[in-house]
């Protein structure tokens, strides 16, 4: 099934009191961030998304895609389902190395060639985290960073969802403004939920979580763009720190002041 859009029919929150946001839609090539303090919904909602609720959550939201609730083979075959969920919880119970995992899962996709998959498919892992994986380590020793980056990679690339959601990737050590600008380049709906300034700015549009219920929508204007390009250069300092010592480098104030006040 081709997907135009996805909409969200806005439910009630924790209050019983219906959402100030009435509907939501989501167009193929959207990137949007979901926000909110700790504890307002933003899991819920994507949980919805993720279900396809129709009035049979809690919240009372339903999600429609092309105008319409989502057919049955969504939920009762995993191989039909368009969305791809990437939580925080990645604990694999396979102890296959990487390359083998990845070729099992284009061979079930049917992809026509498998080794050029898969080798795009750490490619693109590999753009995303500070530490590079080897194909041929398990599965089971990869790093937390490691394993949210393949599995985004796997999501795109080998499994090709239309939708994917991503919880906090921000707390993984992945490369957030190079996920970004490669998840860009693929026409899906990305769904961040981030606490991350640089990604809920440099996404089309935020929706503001609060009591459960979905209170606002900011589309993102030129002026926010300005100062996610200047949370950058606060970014790559702090990825620069890292690696020195990471490195056993020292650090040292003079160090902090070249590079923090440095042009370009």
């Amino acid at each position: 099934m081709h997907i135009d859009k996805l909409c969200i029919l806005g439910g009630v929150g924790k209050d019983g009191q219906p959402e100030p946001v009435g509907e939501i839609t989501l167009r193929m090539g959207d990137v949007i961030s979901v926000v909110g303090p700790t504890g307002s919904g933003k899991t819920t909602l994507v949980d919805d998304i993720a279900l396809f609720a129709d009035c049979d959550t809690p919240t009372k939201r339903r999600v429609l895609i092309n105008g319409a609730p989502a057919p049955e083979e969504f939920m009762n075959d995993p191989s039909k389902n368009p969305i791809a969920f990437i939580t925080q919880h990645t604990n694999f119970l396979s102890d296959l190395p990487v390359h083998e995992f990845l070729e099992i899962h284009a061979g079930i996709r049917r992809r026509d060639n498998i080794l050029s998959a898969v080798e795009e498919t750490i490619d693109f892992s590999n753009q995303l985290t500070g530490e590079p994986i080897d194909p041929k380590n398990a599965m089971t020793e990869l790093s937390g960073g490691q394993t949210r980056a393949l599995l985004i990679a796997d999501a795109v690339i080998i499994g090709n969802s239309p939708v994917i959601l991503l919880d906090e990737i921000e707390n993984a050590g992945i490369h957030r403004t190079k996920a970004l600008e490669l998840l860009r380049k693929y026409e899906k709906i990305f769904i961040f939920v981030t606490h991350d300034p640089r990604i809920a700015l440099l996404s089309d549009f935020r929706v503001v979580m609060q009591n459960g219920a979905m209170v606002k929508v900011i589309d993102t204007h030129d002026g926010e763009l300005k100062v996610a390009e200047q949370i950058k250069k606060l970014d790559d300092l702090i990825l620069h720190f890292r690696q020195l010592i990471r490195s056993g480098e020292r650090l040292n104030e003079d160090m902090f002041k070249e590079d923090m006040f440095k042009e370009g």
